[in-house]
């Protein structure tokens, strides 16, 4: 593009490029901070640095968003319903698990929550269309507990950021230019630290690119995040190495379900999480209910495609439902739907925080499906990251990347 410039502006003296060549469609030129992802995480990211720079317009923040259907929110729309349905979340352990259930609603009413434990016998009388066999025990969030559209909460926050001067641009970032330098570490390893300079961002349905300097990235692409890590050169090393760790987040497809069922449980349905790994919960008025079922490593659906097998549902999730829920054997599937979760191959848990070698890139990914749940405090903590180089709400130093390379797996219970 430089060069077909040039060609120009001696073919045409005196006149400017500008005049010639429109750009007001292309993302700006320097940005403190390049957000890769335009999800529920990376925009959260973007509030945080925004609501906690120093002065506004301190800090100029450019989100690159490749999937064109994050951008159809309107910006005068009035303020967004999120739909929250405090119904509650139903957890159900079996005898193996009971004690670990047990332990993790201590630890919630540490922390304030209203949860309570009930008996397979509280159970039945609370909730009498549930069939309790194999069940030891259960959790029941009494107060604040239940969902929300995350649909609306996505337009809701890319309107806010827009709003606090946040620049959003559909993309794709297809190449990182680093600059770099050699360091010895504590045990004789040589390794190489790398530095971003400058993002290169294809425009949508176009050769065109715009390269962006930059002094910060933050790699919350989901479950292309990997993809992300190696245009950086994280994982190009010997294995066994810092250098040659790869950043273990893919993409996985999961299914969801609508059932319409009207002997079902009714409007004092909770979000159910059983045994079995299936979850349900109602959806709407209408005696319609929505859940679906995380597959076992060798159940992985192929993930090149957003395809659903509706055998699936039929095999794994629907005799699952039917032992759990006597009258959900009735039950009509309405439809069925896939999408991606920004999966963590190593455990399941997120990555948040700066790489240890390519020392502006941050993470906020890997959450295999709970990122909606944590993006506020996730966005908040790699935000004070970037601004003053540690957490200082909340010790996220447990979600390092360098737990990968010393595998320190980071246990997590209940996972949906």
């Amino acid at each position: 593009m430089s060069e077909f410039k040039k060609k120009i502006e001696c073919i045409l003296p005196g006149k400017q490029w500008e005049e010639l060549y429109d750009t007001s469609h292309l993302p700006p030129k320097q940005s403190d901070v390049v957000i890769v992802g335009g999800g529920i995480l990376g925009l959260s990211v973007a509030f945080w640095l925004k609501k906690l720079e120093s002065r506004r317009g301190a800090i100029r923040v450019l989100v690159v968003e490749q999937d064109h259907t994050e951008h159809l929110a309107v910006v005068d729309a009035p303020l967004v319903d999120l739909r929250y349905n405090p119904s509650g979340c139903l957890l159900l352990a079996s005898e193996k698990d009971a004690a670990t259930l047990e332990n993790n609603v201590k630890m919630q009413r540490q922390e304030g929550a209203k949860v309570c434990l009930i008996s397979p016998e509280q159970l039945q009388n609370k909730f009498p269309w549930i069939n309790t066999e194999g069940v030891a025990l259960a959790s029941y969030g009494m107060e604040d507990e239940g969902w929300f559209d995350a649909w609306s909460l996505l337009q809701g926050l890319r309107r806010k950021v827009q709003s606090m001067g946040v620049l959003l641009y559909q993309g794709e970032v297809t190449r990182f230019i680093t600059s770099s330098g050699q360091m010895q570490t504590p045990s004789g390893e040589q390794v190489v630290l790398r530095r971003i300079n400058e993002v290169h961002v294809k425009m949508d349905k176009s050769l065109e690119y715009q390269p962006v300097e930059c002094a910060a990235v933050i790699n919350a692409a989901g479950p292309w995040s990997g993809q992300v890590a190696e245009l950086a050169g994280i994982g190009k090393g010997l294995p066994g190495t810092l250098q040659g760790t790869k950043l273990p987040v893919e993409p996985r497809k999961r299914y969801v379900h609508l059932w319409h069922c009207p002997q079902g449980p009714g409007l004092e349905t909770p979000l159910v999480a059983d045994i079995s790994g299936v979850y349900f919960r109602r959806e709407g008025l209408g005696s319609n209910y929505l859940g679906g079922y995380s597959p076992t490593e060798e159940e992985e659906p192929d993930p090149t495609n957003l395809e659903v097998d509706h055998d699936f549902f039929q095999n794994k999730v629907w005799p699952h439902l039917a032992q759990r829920v006597p009258s959900f054997k009735t039950l009509k599937v309405q439809r069925s739907w896939a999408g991606y979760y920004d999966y963590n191959t190593f455990d399941q848990n997120g990555v948040v925080g700066p790489h240890p070698l390519v020392v502006n890139m941050y993470f906020a990914t890997g959450f295999s499906g709970h990122g909606l749940q944590h993006a506020p405090g996730i966005g908040r903590a790699v935000a004070e990251m970037v601004l003053d180089g540690q957490f200082n709400t909340i010790d996220m130093s447990p979600f390092l990347f360098t737990r990968f390379y010393l595998g320190e797996k980071l246990q997590a219970y209940n996972i949906l």
